[in-house]
Parts: structure tokens; sequence; C-alpha cells
């Protein structure tokens, strides 16, 4: 089994389909560990507040196959693929990472390069594993998120 983690946003009635994905992750991966939910700005367009958290689990899949079933889970409930790449989302669930793996498997970059860009997705994963060692830069997600500039992004703890 490898340990995974995924970075889930909404902004599009957000509680629900964060709700549903969620419950498709459960029904599909089991046992879930999961990050508190923060509300934050859009990043890269003008658009409703999003909901972000972070989720960690075990699965035996490939990244492909990964993928696969989390885009499935991601069109099962309403997104849409077509417009441009900063948008408005029902449900997106980004692989943040798979184990140790460090590269590109099926054109997916791992790790994906918002861990450490992104307040949305540092906060929670350092909590949730801030002792885990991001794959790439050999550092602490409690060390990396430190080290980050918390004036960067807003963010606010909601409770879901």
């Amino acid at each position: 089994m490898t340990q995974i983690f995924l970075g889930l946003g909404s902004n599009l009635e957000r509680e629900k389909n964060i709700r549903a994905g969620l419950a498709a992750l459960n029904n599909t991966f089991g046992e879930l560990i999961l990050s508190p939910v923060y509300e934050s700005e859009s990043v890269g367009f003008k658009g409703s507040h999003f909901y972000n958290l972070v989720v960690s689990l075990q699965t035996n899949l490939s990244i492909a196959h990964l993928s696969d079933v989390l885009k499935k889970i991601e069109n099962d409930h309403g997104r849409v693929r077509m417009g441009p790449k900063y948008s408005p989302r029902t449900l997106d669930i980004d692989i943040l990472t798979y184990g140790n793996f460090v590269g590109v498997e099926e054109g997916i970059v791992l790790p994906r390069a918002e861990i450490i860009e992104n307040a949305f997705v540092l906060l929670p994963l350092s909590e949730i594993a801030p002792n885990e060692v991001h794959p790439q830069l050999k550092k602490t997600y409690a060390e990396l998120w430190a080290s980050y500039d918390k004036n960067a992004q807003a963010l606010w703890k909601i409770n879901l």
C-alpha cells in the first residue's frame, strides 16, 4: 500500500461538493485522514471563495489508475473540463504526493508544485502530516509551513 495525499477544493456549492467528494473517496478507498477545511480566495481568477482540505489515504492503485478514479469522482460531481485552467470548480481533486515518488508519470508531475506555492495546500498538509518529509525538498511539512510567507494568502478555518 502506498500513502498518498490529495488536495480537495470546491467553490461551487462548496459544502455539498466537498462532502460528496469525501463520501466518494471513503467508499472507494476506505479510511481517510482529513485535515481541517479552509476557506480561501480564488487563485488565478476572480471567483467565489474556495473550500480546501487535504486527505491522506492508502492505495494499491498505480498513479495513472488513481488519476482515472479521481477524474471519475470529479466528473460524477459535475466537474466541467472545458474552459480556462483557473476557473470555478464543483470538485477538484489533485494528487499531491504518491509515496516518495518524484517525477512525471502519465503526464502527472509529482510531488505537486502547489504544495509549497499555496497556503490552502501546505497548511492543511502540515496539520495532518507535520513530520512527513516532502519527497523532493527533504524537509518536513511543518518546516515548510514554518518558513512559508503567511501574508501571501489569507485562509479561514471553517467547520464543515
